[in-house]
């Protein structure tokens, strides 16, 4: 069924209110899953909602909370999430990155005691919107072993980044560090499939085509083997030694039905170009890049899909009838 954005943005606040989320908490992370779904990305739009208000029921997330700043000197801040939902504390995060930046430079905001913070890409919009390159970083749930590991020990970690472009939208870099997401993983084992060698690992460290024993006991393989591993092992550095956060084992699966809070962290940077080459330099050379990029017909910018599926979700946006009938039904319980 199609529905307009502020019909599922209200419906979503609804919902995460009755499963306890403050006003503020709500209608942040409401905006940012309805926000996905423009961008064309539903596994991170609605279809979190109930993931939401589960973790909200559960203890997993504080619903009350209300972030704090916990630390600040000149270009860097930190702020205490409290175990809330994060969208609140990424905004604050992102806005004092802006501000700090076109003072210093250059800025770094860390976030601690914080959750499943959604698309990194999107939470970055604003940096690009004040003239900025930015950076953003999360840990997560352990998902990946140590190259030569056998345990699962760094999580997934993202990574997205942003770059303006003068009078056009800017080029968006969002990814993960896994070859492939769990959840197609899952599906498989739920279909009774085989996977592809190459997506995950069984309990020794060893690439396995066995979809169960790569979820109940095995690892997600990262992407670039060994050079994926080097990269989350930075990421996990990033957000949660900087942050003194947790580290991917101590925190429970996003998707258990129990667990703890997770207490992860975030970080984003936001880069001022005017204070290196200069805007106009920095925009000549972002188009020398992107000219030679485009010159082969095959190519797209990172990013462009999100803009070209945000100007069709002005017509409505599609989602699954028994994905909304599941979410009235938390809006009434």
């Amino acid at each position: 069924m199609k529905k307009e954005s502020l019909a599922l943005h209200e419906l979503a606040v609804t919902a995460l209110k009755r499963a306890g989320a403050n006003d503020r908490m709500a209608d942040a992370a409401a905006r940012h899953l309805v926000r996905a779904e423009e961008q064309g990305l539903p596994t991170h739009g609605m279809s979190r909602v109930p993931f939401y208000c589960g973790m909200l029921r559960r203890g997993r997330a504080t619903g009350a909370a209300e972030p704090r700043m916990q630390s600040e000197r000149a270009g860097v801040c930190l702020i205490d999430n409290r175990d809330g939902l994060p969208y609140v504390s990424a905004q604050w995060a992102v806005e004092e990155a802006i501000q700090r930046a076109r003072r210093n430079g250059i800025a770094f905001a860390g976030i601690t005691n914080s959750a499943h913070v959604g698309v990194l890409g999107i939470h970055l919009a604003p940096v690009a919107e004040a003239g900025m390159v930015g950076f953003a970083f999360t840990n997560s749930p352990a998902a990946i072993p140590a190259w030569g590991g056998k345990r699962p020990l760094f999580g997934t970690d993202p990574v997205a980044g942003i770059f303006p472009r003068k009078n056009r939208q800017p080029i968006v870099v969002d990814l993960a560090l896994t070859t492939v997401v769990r959840g197609k993983i899952m599906m498989a084992m739920r279909k009774g499939e085989r996977i592809p060698e190459g997506w995950a690992l069984d309990r020794n460290g060893k690439p396995t085509t066995d979809p169960k024993e790569a979820i109940e006991h095995g690892s997600l393989f990262p992407i670039g083997g060994a050079k994926g591993a080097m990269l989350a092992l930075m990421f996990e550095l990033i957000c949660a030694a900087l942050t003194g956060s947790a580290i991917g084992p101590e925190a429970d699966s996003f998707f258990s039905d129990e667990g703890n809070q997770p207490k992860i962290g975030q970080a984003f940077l936001a880069i001022d170009p005017s204070a290196l080459a200069g805007m106009d330099r920095y925009f000549e050379r972002v188009e020398a890049v992107v000219t030679r990029m485009l010159a082969d017909p095959e190519v797209r910018l990172p990013g462009a899909r999100r803009f070209a599926a945000e100007s069709s979700a002005k017509r409505g946006i599609e989602v699954p009838d028994e994905l909304l009938a599941q979410i009235e039904k938390l809006c009434t319980t």
